[in-house]
């Protein structure tokens, strides 16, 4: 009982919320199918549009609380139709993709999600029954009394019936993790988006994306720009000028041409460091010779916080403009990480199913992180829109922050890249 964590009586609480949600899911599946029998008898056409409405309350809640166990966000259908009249609204929730999808799953969970839940509970309260109940009412019970395969007569069987009773309760609460685990993964599947609201969201956010990865094209271009005129392009004119001054004092005051001529060296030193700065915000040579994970744990390197980097790539080297975008991403969640958050401690975690790029960043500090407050994440999450990649977080006051990009890709050239390492 000992060895038991928290998180095991937590899983036990979602078993148990999962098995009286049910109640509600039944009742919403069965007011939709009573609307949709009775749409022959025309009444259908007027309780439809509040039994889909219902449905869709209850599903949502599921996605929700889905998202929320998971860490991980879970897409929703389009909003249910409405039309001028109930006899309108009827019909176009009957076209409707996401009500359709929604029914499916109001039939399926009772039976899946009911069943998950209740292997754990049931395993627990059998066990509370020979662990806490057998010991006091086994006399009262008489001779026909058993307690699982243990026939409870004398007390060294009502012994083996408590010690059976125990090891059912460590066993249903070592389960209930795995099938929470399961039941949460199940209704992802389930109750995400349809796959043609998918793609149609695609579509437009592309769209959008596009007009959006031009305007961040041409503000680099300016920002390049400025960086070389005010920077490296000014230091070189300084340079060119110094060198003919010093040119023309060689002969009449060579003291005065050696000390022009070291200016000449310092200024040729900034304007190249100046070349290096601007080239490693457009690219970090890093990340060009040595790819996403060694880029990384350079960062985590340079960092002052104490930053734990997991990658598990695979041999070949992803697309460069997507590992651009993944290690500008993990530079700004560092830097907010250590500017806003308060952090002392970050993890970093790199991986690829063979389909998208996953990166999550988990610091910490004090939470309270917004993505609709502040440039640095409104940058990231733009930035990310370009590849049709996603920015999720999950940050409650008082802390941990974790930001989960996913950006889809598949590997490319087979440049060398380290599989797995703790930096």
């Amino acid at each position: 009982m000992r060895g038991l964590r928290r998180a095991d009586w937590v899983a036990l609480w979602r078993c148990q919320l999962t098995g009286l949600a049910g109640f509600l899911v039944v009742g919403a599946a069965l007011s939709a199918g009573a609307a949709l029998t009775l749409l022959p008898l025309g009444i259908g056409f007027r309780v439809l549009p509040a039994a889909a409405g219902l449905l869709r309350r209850v599903s949502d809640t599921y996605r929700a609380r889905a998202a929320r166990w998971t860490g991980r966000p879970l897409s929703a259908p389009d909003p249910l139709p409405r039309g001028t009249s109930a006899r309108r609204s009827s019909a176009a929730i009957l076209g409707d993709d996401g009500f359709w999808h929604d029914l499916r799953w109001a039939w399926l969970e009772p039976w899946t999600g009911g069943v998950l839940a209740a292997v754990p509970l049931a395993l627990v309260e059998y066990g509370v029954f020979g662990a806490l109940v057998q010991p006091f009412v086994w006399r009262l019970l008489g001779d026909g009394n058993w307690y699982a395969f243990v026939p409870v007569a004398s007390t060294a069987t009502m012994l083996m019936a408590l010690l059976l009773g125990l090891a059912l309760i460590v066993t249903g609460l070592r389960l209930a993790p795995v099938m929470a685990g399961l039941h949460a993964r199940l209704t992802r599947r389930l109750l995400a988006a349809p796959r043609t609201t998918e793609l149609a969201r695609r579509v437009s956010r592309l769209t959008d994306t596009r007009a959006a990865a031009l305007d961040v094209h041409a503000a680099e271009l300016t920002r390049i720009e400025r960086d070389l005129h005010d920077g490296a392009q000014a230091r070189l004119v300084a340079l060119g000028l110094t060198l003919g001054e010093a040119t023309r004092l060689l002969d009449t005051d060579p003291g005065a041409a050696r000390t022009l001529l070291l200016d000449v060296r310092a200024l040729s030193a900034r304007a190249l460091q100046d070349l290096r700065d601007l080239v490693h915000g457009i690219h970090p040579p890093v990340l060009a010779d040595r790819g996403l994970g060694d880029a990384v744990r350079s960062l985590a390197l340079d960092s002052h916080l104490d930053v734990d980097v997991a990658v598990h790539l695979p041999p070949e080297r992803l697309p460069a403009p997507v590992e651009s975008a993944a290690y500008f991403a993990v530079s700004e969640l560092l830097t907010n990480a250590a500017k806003h958050a308060d952090a002392r401690r970050v993890d970093i975690a790199l991986g690829h199913d063979g389909t998208q790029l996953r990166v999550t960043v988990t610091d910490d500090g004090h939470g309270g992180a917004d993505l609709s407050a502040g440039t640095g994440l409104t940058g990231v999450r733009r930035r990310l829109d370009t590849f049709d990649g996603t920015l999720a977080l999950h940050s409650p006051p008082g802390g941990p922050t974790t930001a989960t990009l996913e950006i889809p890709c598949a590997s490319s050239s087979p440049k060398t890249s380290s599989s797995s390492a703790t930096a």
